[in-house]
């Protein structure tokens, strides 16, 4: 079997703030040290449960965050950004099964550095639905038919995964406070957690169905200020729904969706005062 790995960076063990995921900050090099180390563990665990290929995608900020001179060798990586697909640059219809390392709630819940691709966004909706990067991202894997079996954060991020995915196996390694502070596992307790579940949910994957995502789905994405719906609406396609910051695509498919979702998200990020 074939798995697929996305790692994000916010739900990773011990990491309670922006210092330990912004590259310019002083905390940084230690949480890509932990980064690395905790998907090492997922690997191997993926390895020694029956898995004989895995592609690793990092997926935070630029992509380019795990160290692989320090990766499990048998374990393959994308690294580096602009990727048509980003935090699931990779995917196809040959993995097995897709898992989620280190990521977070959706914008506007409580749950550690939850947010939404960017700080500009409060939600995103398919067909009037809201979801955050997970469910943007299962619903990916769903296009090319590939379930997402585990998925591996904070709490708040557990629990979104248990409500999108029915029998998705959630590991919280670390208990929200605050969207700043955390009770965390220690690495070592969260990578021996981790190697549990992770055989838990390759033997449990026939239980787990694809998110199918649905046919020529309604992109809506919702931004903090006018500002910011201004320049995603330069976006051929779009629309503002009247009197809000919501910024509608109609998509031919899901993959259209998402990468909609990806160029808006750019565009927005252009407003100066916000």
């Amino acid at each position: 079997m074939k798995l697929y790995i996305s790692v994000d960076m916010e739900g990773i063990t011990g990491l309670p703030d922006y210092t330990f995921v912004d590259s310019s900050k002083h905390n940084y090099e230690r949480a890509r040290k932990i980064m690395t180390d905790e998907t090492n563990y997922v690997i191997e665990s993926a390895f020694k449960y029956g898995c004989n290929e895995v592609l690793v995608n990092d997926s935070h900020s630029k992509m380019n965050n795990i160290l692989i001179d320090q990766l499990h060798p048998e374990a393959k990586l994308i690294t580096g950004d602009v990727k048509a697909l980003s935090m699931m640059q990779g995917i196809d219809n040959t993995y097995g099964g897709a898992m989620f390392i280190g990521y977070h709630a959706r914008a506007g819940q409580f749950g550690v550095m939850s947010h939404a691709m960017i700080h500009a966004v409060r939600n995103f909706f398919v067909n009037d639905k809201p979801v955050g990067e997970m469910g943007l991202n299962a619903l990916v894997a769903g296009h090319f038919g590939v379930p997402v079996l585990l998925v591996a954060g904070d709490d708040q991020a557990a629990n979104e995964a248990e409500e999108l995915i029915p029998n998705v196996t959630a590991v919280a390694v670390k208990e929200t406070i605050s969207r700043s502070a955390v009770k965390s596992l220690t690495p070592k307790k969260a990578g021996e957690l981790l190697k549990e579940k992770v055989g838990l949910a390759l033997e449990n994957r026939h239980l787990v169905k694809p998110l199918v995502p649905p046919e020529n789905p309604v992109l809506k994405i919702e931004f903090n200020n006018y500002g910011q719906a201004e320049w995603a609406n330069l976006m051929p396609g779009t629309e503002i729904v009247p009197g809000t910051t919501i910024v509608k695509y109609q998509a031919r498919n899901m993959i259209e969706g998402f990468q909609a979702m990806l160029v808006m998200t750019e565009l927005a990020m252009r407003t100066a005062f916000s």
